[in-house]
């Protein structure tokens, strides 16, 4: 299947809130090539100018740091609201912070919509299921999430959010569109991200014993971020009246025992497994139903999980090597100015 793509129909910008972190900067990159102008808007709690240094120069990004908590006006044709802490550490590190910035945020992208007459994607996560009853889950399951949990600040708050928009789709005609993101990995996630591909990763590199949180037969399915960025495309751009929400993952299921070994088997490492106790709520399962998206927006995964692994791992080796430069030069200047003082 050839990658589609929508060409710039409108002088106007398109907004991208969270567009610094890992999947807003993919699709800041995307929209950019296919020759839209972006707003970039980023608080910077997770996300990093870093990962926007190379678009600041461009002419059609504008990068503003900003909260989507707190109400702005832009003149925009489409939204896609990114902004939100996504890996466990990071949410539960704010957990009020990240309730209001599902909630509060939705509502604030939701009366600028309106105002524009624009479409908005809303980024939803494959947490609104909970830890499932239904497997692998369709979009028209309920869900099985803890609402008083350690995760529910995340979880709830997402499904929250889908409801702020459903609501103002049926009370105000907003032009909404629904993406329920599973696990989604590759170039560009930060060494501290979090999650457990990042971690697995980093860990292998340097022969660090892998962590693993329970047994390790918990199953998650891994999409690689080229494919997410494609399918999130595709919906925006859908002339589907169906406002989802749509699967956007990939079908194909791992154990975390079967991850843990692909990573050390392709970074050659010689890291052990080590076990530890599952966190609470830690769903047991995770598995899209993707039919929907594939019917209706001829979307499917084309990378495969061990091909995006290599890539990914070239990420972290490329920073991990960068490191180690930056520690030997350190080094290097200290002993240098040792010598000259004569310490």
């Amino acid at each position: 299947m050839k990658y589609w793509r929508q060409k710039a129909a409108s002088n106007l910008p398109i907004l991208v809130t969270g567009g610094a972190g890992f999947l807003g900067t993919h699709l800041c990159n995307r929209l950019l090539k296919d020759g839209h102008s972006v707003i970039c808007l980023d608080n910077l709690l997770t996300g990093t100018k870093k990962n926007i240094v190379g678009l600041l120069k461009h002419p059609k990004f504008v990068f503003h740091q900003s909260d989507i908590r707190d109400c702005e006006y832009f003149k925009v044709k489409r939204i896609f609201n990114l902004a939100c802490p996504a890996s466990p550490p990071a949410y539960q590190a704010d957990p009020i912070g990240t309730t209001m910035t599902s909630v509060v945020g939705a509502y604030n992208m939701l009366r600028l919509a309106i105002r524009n007459n624009a479409r908005i994607l809303q980024a939803s996560t494959s947490e609104a299921y909970g830890d499932p009853l239904e497997h692998p889950q369709k979009e028209s399951y309920w869900g099985n999430v803890n609402p008083i949990g350690p995760r529910a600040c995340y979880d709830v708050g997402k499904r929250c959010a889908e409801s702020l928009f459903f609501d103002h789709r049926r009370k105000a005609n907003a032009n909404i569109k629904i993406a329920r993101i599973f696990n989604t990995y590759g170039g560009g996630m930060q060494p501290d991200d979090g999650r457990v591909i990042s971690n697995f990763i980093m860990e292998a590199l340097q022969d660090e014993d892998i962590t693993i949180y329970g047994d390790g037969q918990q199953t998650r399915s891994f999409c690689y971020v080229d494919d997410l960025i494609e399918g999130f495309m595709r919906l925006m751009y859908s002339k589907s009246n169906d406002p989802g929400p749509y699967n956007l993952g990939n079908p194909e299921e791992f154990s975390i025992q079967e991850l843990a070994e692909t990573v050390i088997k392709l970074t050659g490492s010689k890291s052990k497994i080590i076990y530890l106790e599952k966190p609470v709520d830690d769903p047991r399962c995770r598995c899209p139903n993707i039919d929907k998206a594939r019917e209706k927006l001829g979307w499917k995964p084309v990378v495969t999980l061990e091909k995006g692994l290599k890539i990914t791992i070239a990420h972290f080796d490329k920073l991990l090597s960068a490191e180690k430069r930056r520690d030997k030069k350190s080094r290097k200047f200290i002993h240098g100015l040792a010598a000259e003082l004569e310490i």
